[in-house]
């Protein structure tokens, strides 16, 4: 797949789980310099994340985002400053009923509402990786009949990749219309607005910078991103992303372990290479 580059990249749309941090959740130094570069061309940058916003303002804070910004995959579009632009919840008859059909299955429950990570408990492989994420710590309940109606995202979790695959299916077969449903990673399954989503995330962000989809590029390395990869106009997958998503991109970059977006950046976007 290739892009037609003769409408010049203004603004750099990056994924951040994968694609901007490595495995350890940390912004490289190489990632760091390539975005300085980016700014100093006259370019903008800005991040979108399945992320809340409280996991998102250490990356902001990093690299000096002054700009929107997308969390939980788009449901909320906001500034560093706290300003909100977007806030978009979840219709509460989906969380009800795809807390039903999940029901007694063995998955880790996590809800996101009012900037706090509720869940049903803090043990479980992934809830460190999810406290460095969040940049917060769980608040265990064991009830969440309060929380339906004001979930920015729903997360179900669990290391067995069949079964939150066939809750995948079941959920979305109800519900597909009236949410986005997708697996951020094979282990999170996620339930956001349907304006939650990255494909309306990046044209709420193009948006709010002033400046077309048709002179923006994006990166990222899960299905999640497939939406926006579709959007931009220059699509970039990162070299540690499945097959379906190198799919749609008009680029391969390096993994996030090997300073992927800086790759990126200097390659296809400040050179304005294509393939």
């Amino acid at each position: 797949m290739s892009a037609d580059m003769s409408g010049a990249i203004k603004l750099l749309v990056s994924d951040v789980d994968g694609t901007l941090v490595d495995k350890e959740k940390k912004v490289a130094p190489a990632t760091v310099d390539a975005v300085k570069r980016l700014k100093a061309a006259g370019l903008g940058f800005t991040i979108i994340s399945a992320r809340p916003r409280s996991g998102m303002m250490p990356i902001a804070d990093l690299l000096g985002i002054d700009e929107p910004m997308g969390a939980f995959n788009g449901g909320i579009v906001f500034k560093r400053d706290g300003t909100v632009i977007e806030h978009h919840m979840i219709d509460v008859d989906v969380v009800r009923g795809a807390m039903e059909i999940v029901g007694d299955a063995p998955v880790d429950t996590w809800f996101f509402a009012d900037d706090v990570w509720y869940a049903s408990t803090d043990q479980g492989g992934h809830v460190g990786s999810e406290r460095k994420a969040s940049a917060q710590d769980p608040v265990i309940v064991s009830d969440f009949s309060d929380l339906l109606a004001k979930a920015d995202k729903v997360t179900f979790v669990s290391d067995d990749e069949d079964l939150l695959r066939d809750l995948h299916a079941k959920v979305a077969a109800k519900f597909d219309a009236q949410a986005t449903i997708v697996q951020s990673q094979t282990y999170y399954l996620d339930i956001t607005p349907v304006a939650g989503n990255k494909g309306s995330g990046i044209e709420e962000l193009a948006d709010a910078f002033g400046i077309s989809l048709t002179q923006t590029a994006a990166i990222g390395d899960q299905a999640n991103d497939i939406a926006m990869l579709k959007r931009a106009k220059l699509a970039i997958a990162m070299g540690n992303a499945p097959q379906n998503v190198r799919d749609v991109a008009h680029e391969i970059t390096s993994a996030n372990d090997a300073d992927g977006v800086a790759h990126a950046i200097d390659n296809f976007i400040l050179t304005g290479v294509s393939a």
